[in-house]
């Protein structure tokens, strides 16, 4: 048996035990555990506790060993964040945010980099670094600023659109950027002529298979997985779209990153986008986490240490420029100067991306490393900022609340309050017709191959997806959702999703299908607003005809049948006890 160090796996479990207690710790703070992570890098990095290993060797046991490794490691998590991103598009989403996202957020990355360029050109920089440079502070934090909104449910007001429409703006903006310093540093490097144009033929060749290919394959793949109903294939077969659509762009020259964020897109057009997004998420936000712990060990600390004042003054000076631009853009966009402050404030700081472009930057020699590392310092510096300047942008808001006026926001139809039917068989079709003659938004949900095929061919939007899960739930829109209507034939599955979105909503209007009383009772239990047992449906539905074959009016039968249906119901919702109407039906 082969002999295993323990320094394989050293970092690797150093890093789990750290997850393990930043990650509540900052939550109980109410702080973005980002924080958390990028202050571990550096107590657990060279510059932190490394330092002292060799008068204390002991704390070897809390260094990290091999930084090197790890940040091969943690670029994934970029890999990741912009699959995510990805995933997160669509045509309509882009229609509908498209004049502040390539309006408000083309000028903001445009104008922000050429303002920091002019800046560092006076400070002496030449003209390419200067503008590296500029590009690089252009961007905010995704990681950090979109969760933010998120648990302060503010993501869909005013600002927190126009945000959001900047920094995606931002994130799509980071791809070609990348391939902007690998040209520039291949041009410093050789020389340029025509033929180096020539280079570029197998990333052009590359991007285009990976997106044909892509778009035939990608669907009929995720069908034949989802066929198989097992959770592992599913992940394993995500996690293999994202890691082998990285390696691809890789081996024609392009990022990983920009792989990841082709076979997002490309997976956001299937209706299996949210079950995908849900699979990856926990991969995501724990390779994000050691991307935060590489980018906090590669600090020099021992720059701020040596001189505070310069790099202090450089991320205040990084951050009036920023946010003076955007304060200005929102302006002339509409937004009232409450907003555009709070806009302003929440990406006014330096974002991840900043590193992975300068450190690229860095590595093809554009950028001296000296000034680089001394930026990388202050624009971390800068994000530890950001839940303050959310904090004054909100106080802000909330004052001038009763008077400011923002302006009307496009309607984003992937947020549209609409019916949430979960189960796309027989009874699942019916009530969406039902919900269509009746001009009522809805998505459907099922794990059936057949159902979800049949759906997408008749042009109707139905997901793939556990709708038991409630991080699944929240993805498809159960905090906007008008009701919820559960349809399955499954009696364990019916009362999973009841219970799970319960929990999550406690005004949900929610309507569950069950098979008997003793079910529907269940479902009463776990929150369910009304549950209908097919059996007393069907007795009432057999009285009706018996009643109106009889000559009975059918004022008087639609009267009767309605109280009968009442008093069911206040039978069914008795804690205490089952009804004896409802115990016959059952046959006991």
């Amino acid at each position: 048996m082969t002999k295993v160090e323990t320094g394989d796996y050293g970092d690797v479990v150093l890093f789990l035990v750290t997850a393990g207690f930043v990650v509540p710790l900052f939550r109980q703070w109410k702080l973005s555990p980002i924080f958390g992570f990028l202050a571990a890098g550096v107590l657990l990095g060279p510059s932190g506790l490394g330092a002292l290993q060799d008068v204390v060797p002991w704390l070897s046991y809390f260094t990290i060993k091999n930084p090197r490794s790890v940040a091969q490691l943690a670029d994934l998590g970029v890999v990741f964040l912009l699959f995510s991103i990805g995933l997160e598009l669509s045509w309509e989403r882009l229609k509908s945010l498209s004049r502040l996202v390539f309006g408000l957020g083309g000028l903001q990355v445009a104008i922000c980099t050429a303002v920091i360029a002019a800046a560092g050109m006076a400070l002496g920089l030449d003209p390419i670094a200067a503008a590296l440079v500029g590009m690089a502070l252009a961007f905010s934090s995704t990681a950090i600023v979109m969760p933010l909104l998120a648990e302060q449910k503010r993501q869909y007001t005013a600002s927190g659109r126009a945000t959001f429409a900047i920094l995606l703006l931002q994130d799509l903006a980071v791809a070609p950027l990348l391939a902007t310093i690998a040209f520039l540093g291949y041009r410093m490097g050789e020389g340029f002529s025509p033929r180096l144009l020539l280079a570029f033929a197998p990333a052009v060749v590359g991007m285009v298979a990976l997106v044909v290919l892509g778009r035939l394959a990608v669907r009929p793949l995720m069908a034949l997985v989802a066929r198989a109903k097992s959770e592992e294939l599913f992940l394993a077969t995500c996690l293999m779209v994202v890691v082998g659509a990285g390696l691809v762009a890789a081996i024609c020259g392009l990022s990983m990153s920009l792989g990841a964020f082709i076979a997002g897109l490309l997976l956001a057009e299937t209706e299996y986008r949210k079950e995908v997004e849900t699979a990856v998420e926990p991969f995501k936000g724990l390779l994000l986490g050691l991307f935060f712990v590489s980018v906090g060990i590669g600090l020099d600390v021992s720059l701020l240490a040596a001189s505070p004042l310069p790099i202090i003054g450089l991320m205040v000076g990084l951050m009036v420029l920023n946010g003076g631009v955007i304060f200005v853009l929102a302006r002339l966009f509409g937004f009232a100067a409450a907003a555009a402050t709070e806009i302003a404030l929440l990406l006014a700081a330096g974002g991840e991306f900043s590193f992975v472009i300068l450190h690229s930057a860095m590595q093809e020699g554009l950028v001296e490393t000296s000034i680089g590392n001394a930026i990388v310092v202050s624009s971390t510096l800068s994000m530890f900022c950001i839940p303050l300047l959310s904090a004054v942008g909100t106080a802000l808001a909330r004052r001038a609340a009763p008077t400011a006026v923002h302006p009307p926001m496009p309607h984003d139809p992937g947020r549209a309050p609409r019916v949430l039917v979960v189960g796309y068989g027989r009874v699942g079709h019916l009530v969406a017709e039902m919900l269509t003659a009746h001009r009522i938004p809805w998505l459907a949900i099922d794990r059936g191959s057949r159902q979800i095929d049949e759906a997408r061919r008749a042009g109707h939007e139905v997901l793939y997806g556990d709708a038991s899960r409630p991080e699944f739930l929240q993805r498809c829109g159960l905090d906007t959702a008008l009701a919820l209507v559960v349809t399955m034939d499954s009696p364990d599955g019916t009362e999973a999703v009841v219970a799970s979105a319960r929990q999550l909503r406690r005004d949900l209007p929610i309507v569950a299908r069950a098979r008997d009383a003793r079910q529907a009772k269940q479902l009463y239990a776990l929150g369910a607003s009304d549950a209908v047992p097919e059996t007393i449906e069907a007795s009432l539905q057999l009285s009706e005809s018996l009643l109106v074959g009889l000559g009975v009016p059918m004022g008087q039968v639609i009267a009767s049948i309605h109280q009968r249906r009442e008093d069911y119901r206040k039978e069914l919702n008795d804690p205490n006890a089952l009804g004896g109407r409802a115990r016959n039906l059952r046959g006991e």
